[in-house]
């Protein structure tokens, strides 16, 4: 078995992760809150250098990561983590194969109705895809066994209310609680590209356990773009919410100019990876 030294196991993705990889690796835990403390933000490289001696990976999976926050704080979460697990797998580690997570949001703005693949420009439109793109060229630049995992919008069980299904289902759970008939919620007039969490996970552990990755950056996703209002209808009926839903909240900055995104997942499916799960599924699992 291999052993999988895994950063961020007790949040929405690194949770998923842990459970796909039991039985198939030898899954090390590390983190603010795990037993094995460290903070990928706040501790210094020298500790992290330690932290790869003592445990001995195969492979660090690193689901760490900030979604929204200030221009200082994304830094910080999306690209000084992945600069010093370079850094300290460089220097102590250097058989070791990295694997961070990177996101749609490092394309920015594509052609409508055209798979977005892994070698299509890269401008992105807010400060969180910039983050996730200066992790991904660090990777793709690095001399070592290094992969950048570009994932879509992830969906499922735990999903974040910093995301608009996410915000959809705690809106909808407060109205159903409070007896409202109408939830608030930005445009949904743009298609995404919803990937179940659980697929997520089983990717990562794909390419976490492969002999052998051929390239560099990898986009993870349904393959699909699916019209957010049609989504987040989907959720409202799972939910038994038959009341209005506005949309008369500001876009989310992050992805506001994008109104079109799919993935081009032709480079991981030749790895033996596939999306197994529905967006009826997804929703009926994230409710």
């Amino acid at each position: 078995m291999k052993r999988v030294l895994l950063f961020g196991g007790s949040g929405f993705l690194g949770g998923h992760v842990a459970a796909t990889l039991d039985g198939r690796a030898m899954v090390v835990q590390a983190g603010r809150r795990s037993a094995l403390r460290h903070d990928l933000i706040n501790d210094d490289v020298a500790k992290l250098m330690a932290l790869l001696r003592e445990v001995k990976p195969d492979v660090v999976v690193n689901c760490t990561g900030l979604l929204s926050g200030c221009a200082a704080e994304l830094v910080s979460a999306n690209v000084l983590t992945t600069a010093y697990l370079l850094d300290a797998i460089g220097a102590v580690a250097t058989g070791t194969r990295l694997v961070v997570m990177g996101s749609a949001g490092e394309y920015g703005v594509v052609p409508a109705g055209i798979p977005v693949s892994e070698d299509s420009p890269t401008v992105p439109v807010a400060t969180y895809g910039i983050t996730k793109l200066a992790s991904t060229s660090m990777i793709s630049s690095a001399d070592l066994d290094a992969v950048s995992l570009r994932v879509f919008n992830p969906i499922g069980p735990g999903v974040g209310a910093d995301t608009v299904l996410g915000r959809a289902a705690a809106s909808i759970r407060t109205a159903l609680r409070d007896g409202r008939n109408k939830i608030l919620l930005g445009p949904l007039n743009s298609y995404r590209d919803f990937v179940d969490v659980r697929d997520v996970a089983s990717a990562i552990a794909t390419v976490a356990l492969a002999d052998e990755v051929p390239h560099r950056v990898l986009n993870v996703g349904s393959g699909h773009a699916v019209l957010i209002r049609d989504a987040v209808k989907l959720l409202a009926e799972v939910a038994g919410f038959t009341g209005e839903i506005s949309e008369a909240d500001p876009p989310v900055h992050r992805s506001g100019a994008v109104t079109w995104i799919a993935a081009d997942i032709s480079r991981i499916t030749a790895l033996g990876w596939r999306p197994e799960h529905d967006l009826h599924a997804s929703v009926r699992a994230l409710w």
